[in-house]
């Protein structure tokens, strides 16, 4: 009967070994495939969507027509270049013990904290971003409901109440009629989500031209620069009874700073490269996130990303709505024209 020589030993110890690896290599594969697919599950569900354009059917501005130059040689789908309006609001919810705690309130009720129209170029490469004050008043129109009723209109009313009184479907057809701008997509965040994506990446940078303690927000730092957590970024975006006149538009100019500066601390991480941190900024983004349809899967909020890959904090303009003292209400604003008009205009 034949026996094993020495070689015939180890060749057979280096089978099994290779055999054992390779299981080994494919269960991992099998197991990482199983992770990122529920990731991906995980990332997709805390989306929620909202169908805007059902909702408000034809009666809306027309849409921006843009004219795509298509490439013969791209064999993959193109990534979008067109111009593009997206109306980003800021909820001051408290539903949830995290917003309640951020918030300082009950869980009754929400309006529109921050209101901002982010319009995107043709190439993507360049942003406008006019931020509406929320003590603006306007003719709020009449807004169609889930249960098949409609919200009256009203004149004079104040901009961040169309969302408490008609959600995300009110917001933007309040914007719309306003601004006579289509908006293309809507997004909203709420204080917790925005904590957290703060958080996730790693602070934010920013400079403050004078002192503030505002006991509103809970915020007291000294001018100068400071690197904030998520807590301490959101009572910067929220402060605005210790800074300037105490109005609407000193906060607003802070939420400008915060915006350059967190477009400025997610192009200076390679998120690529570490898969958990990517993960952890995609996990706060999507957490406490409300889109249209058109936006509420990750799949699609990938391709308006990378769509924006060419766009720098350098790229972004910030404006407030020119706005004067309402007449007949001091602590109000209303639209200065024609210059709010213009501005508009400008974005069609």
């Amino acid at each position: 009967m034949p026996t094993d020589t020495p070689t015939d030993t180890r060749r057979g110890r280096r089978v099994r070994v290779l055999k054992i690896t390779g299981l080994t290599l494919a269960g991992l594969l099998v197991l990482g495939a199983g992770a990122a697919g529920w990731a991906y599950w995980q990332l997709n569900d805390n989306i929620t969507g909202v169908d805007i354009n059902s909702a408000l059917g034809d009666d809306r501005p027309a849409r921006a027509v843009t004219t795509p130059s298509p490439d013969a040689s791209v064999t993959a789908p193109p990534l979008p270049t067109e111009s593009l309006n997206i109306l980003v609001l800021g909820s001051d919810s408290r539903s949830g013990e995290e917003n309640q705690a951020l918030g300082g309130g009950d869980s009754g009720g929400a309006r529109s904290d921050t209101a901002m129209v982010v319009h995107l170029d043709a190439g993507r490469t360049a942003a406008t971003v006019v931020s509406i004050p929320r003590d603006t008043l306007v003719d709020r129109p009449s807004c169609p409901l889930p249960d098949g009723g409609s919200t009256r209109p009203v004149s004079g009313a104040m901009f961040n109440s169309a969302y408490e009184v008609g959600g995300p479907v009110c917001a933007v057809k309040t914007v719309e009629s306003l601004t006579g701008v289509r908006m293309d997509h809507y997004a909203e965040i709420d204080f917790a989500g925005f904590a957290r994506l703060v958080d996730a990446l790693g602070g934010v940078t920013v400079t403050t031209d004078e002192d503030i303690d505002d006991d509103r927000s809970h915020l007291t730092l000294e001018a100068g620069t400071h690197h904030l957590d998520g807590t301490d970024a959101l009572a910067l975006a929220r402060t605005r009874y210790d800074i300037g006149d105490g109005s609407d538009l000193g906060r607003i100019e802070l939420q400008h700073q915060l915006v350059k500066a967190l477009l400025e601390q997610i192009a200076d991480q390679d998120l690529l490269t570490s898969p958990a941190e990517l993960y952890e900024v995609a996990d706060a983004v999507t957490e406490s996130l409300t889109t249209d349809t058109g936006l509420d899967s990750l799949g699609e909020l990938m391709s308006l990303g990378q769509s924006l890959k060419g766009l720098s904090s350098d790229g972004v303009t910030t404006l407030t709505m020119p706005v004067l003292p309402a007449p007949w209400d001091r602590n109000r604003v209303v639209a200065d024209e024609p210059d709010a008009g213009e501005l508009w205009a400008s974005l069609r």
